[in-house]
């Protein structure tokens, strides 16, 4: 199971995120999601959440693990921080987030699971350190402008790169202060197939991700066993 980024803080006030940062380890929030994934016995990954850092301007943007025990599995911090200007619409995450400093791949029962957040989608080599894997998670917030252009065609790039399926849960609608976000969560599977989506608004995607299509995949192109550079 898998939440969007900042599934309880979304605003267009940067500054929401730090008044409702939580320590390592404790918080309403992480109670939160450990309650949900143990109620439902499932193994969830909590979209994100802030959490407070030495520097009071700045959180990271954790994306946080729980297993069906509801005991935290994982924890992967924002590498990579949205940096955008288009003149009227404009981000820059380092004035509020500090970067996270290693990647992050945990083996669940639903296989090797590799963790990445949002703007991390574009930086396939963030990919490649956490081969192999079986199932990449990508909770996000793409804008509605940098969405319509960028966010299917990499995902499903990144299904096909790394054969793999892709998980994406993405915020979707007007927010409030006005942000807009791109929403179309969706599932691909490792030839690059939309198995599903949801366009905007609150919802759930689901799909197999049926092993023998993995392998099947693998064994027919075999491009990662092909590779020559590391």
């Amino acid at each position: 199971m898998l939440l969007p980024e900042y599934f309880a803080v979304l605003s267009a006030d940067e500054t929401l995120k730090l008044r409702h940062a939580e320590p390592a380890g404790d918080g309403p929030l992480q109670r939160f999601l450990a309650e949900l994934a143990r109620e439902h016995a499932v193994t969830l990954v909590g979209g994100t959440i802030p959490i407070v850092t030495a520097d009071p301007t700045r959180v990271r943007n954790a994306c946080l693990v729980y297993g069906v025990d509801g005991k935290q599995l994982a924890r992967y911090d924002k590498l990579h921080l949205f940096n955008l200007n288009l003149g009227a619409e404009s981000f820059c995450e380092a004035r509020t987030i500090e970067p996270g400093d290693k990647p992050i791949a945990l083996d669940t029962p639903a296989g090797r699971v590799a963790l990445s957040v949002c703007y991390d989608l574009r930086f396939a080599e963030l990919y490649r350190r956490l081969l192999p894997f079986d199932i990449l998670c990508m909770p996000a917030a793409f804008t509605a402008t940098t969405g319509r252009a960028h966010w299917e065609v990499l995902l499903r790039a990144r299904a096909i790169e790394n054969q793999c399926y892709v998980l994406a849960s993405a915020q979707g609608g007007v927010h409030p202060g006005g942000r807009c976000t791109y929403g179309h969560s969706m599932i691909v599977d490792p030839w690059g197939e939309v198995l599903d989506v949801l366009p905007e608004g609150a919802g759930v995607v689901i799909a197999d991700a049926d092993p023998a299509r993995l392998a099947q995949v693998r064994r027919d192109l075999p491009a990662l066993a092909n590779r020559v550079l590391d």
